[in-house]
């Protein structure tokens, strides 16, 4: 009797989150509330808050359902045979694209958390949760960073966490504009293609600290006007 009454919590959870997913792809997050989702479920408001505290909460079990951790992804690619920091940042990297790509669930939250979440509202509380999400797979890839650059598979003058802030920024940009047209480009084709030419940018940048050619110096440097007492 217990485990049917798990079982069927369970089922129930599950229901709301997969309405959650449609009201919210529908209507956005800000414009979607609870009795919607309700509806949606078939569920009464009671039966939501039992299993949530808030819309913030529900949006964020939501995420969780197809979000893969940062460090867990880091994990998955020394399992699969990443041999140093570089390629597991370059193996989750792809991972992170081919499973949009390839995963018609994971598109449509991506989709729900790149163009239908207003940060304004109760999805304030929503922001907050993203922020320290960010914040955490940020974490993660500047340690990875670090470690090329010790390592030498990065150069020495590399910005460690400037070059993590590039990181998710590009993949994440990659992933916006991709959702908002999928037809513009075959993300599952060109994932690898587009995550590599980030990463040979980074190996081949120019340390902050080497000297600048002779050549280079004196093409930036201004031209040295004529003195009064050479002029015609």
């Amino acid at each position: 009797m217990v485990r049917r009454t798990k079982l069927e919590a369970e089922g129930t959870r599950a229901r709301i989150l997969d309405a959650a997913e449609r009201i919210f792809r529908d209507k956005g997050v800000a414009n979607a509330s609870l009795e919607q989702i309700a509806r949606a479920a078939r569920v009464t408001r009671g039966a939501i808050y039992w299993h949530f505290r808030d819309k913030g909460e529900l949006f964020e079990a939501m995420m969780q359902r197809v979000a893969l951790p940062a460090q867990a992804m880091m994990e998955r690619a020394e399992k699969a045979g990443a041999t140093d920091p570089l390629q597991k940042l370059r193996m989750s990297a792809c991972e992170v694209l081919l499973r949009a790509a390839r995963d018609a669930q994971v598109k449509r939250i991506f989709e729900i958390s790149f163009h239908r979440c207003e940060y304004v509202g109760d999805g304030a509380a929503i922001r907050d949760r993203q922020v320290a999400n960010h914040a955490e797979c940020l974490a993660t890839i500047e340690s990875e960073i670090r470690a090329c650059v010790r390592q030498g598979h990065l150069p020495k003058g590399t910005d460690a966490r400037l070059a993590a802030i590039g990181t998710m920024a590009y993949v994440s940009g990659i992933l916006y504009h991709w959702i908002l047209d999928p037809r513009s480009f075959s993300l599952e084709r060109h994932a690898e293609s587009l995550v590599d030419t980030y990463f040979r940018g980074l190996v081949s940048a120019e340390p902050k600290t080497a000297s600048r050619p002779k050549a280079a110096r004196a093409r930036l440097r201004p031209a040295k006007r004529p003195s009064a007492r050479s002029a015609p």
